[in-house]
């Protein structure tokens, strides 16, 4: 799979980060063994019910599975995202 045009680990600021027509949609993480703890997802007003938040949780959830990796959602978005979304939904830890 390809990744996402504009997708990237912005890992000084520990967030995935996704641009889309000059904003930026981002979901803040911390790194476990084996695992990737989703703790916050924003989008700016601008970007949101466009799609760009389910867009970068397709990629971060292509970037757990390349990597092996679990993932914790203590965010409520990115948790309802993984379970509504079938094909990513074994990367959920909890």
């Amino acid at each position: 799979m390809d990744e996402e045009p504009g997708f990237r680990d912005a890992a000084e600021r520990r967030r995935f980060e996704l641009d889309v027509g000059g904003e930026t949609v981002f979901a803040d993480y911390r790194r476990e063994p084996g695992t990737l703890v989703i703790r916050y997802v924003f989008a700016p007003p601008a970007l949101r019910g466009t799609g760009a938040a389910d867009r970068l949780m397709s990629a971060v959830a292509a970037r757990a599975r390349q990597e092996g990796a679990r993932i914790v959602a203590t965010c409520h978005y990115a948790h309802s995202w993984l379970r509504s979304h079938k094909a990513h939904r074994d990367l959920l830890a909890n």
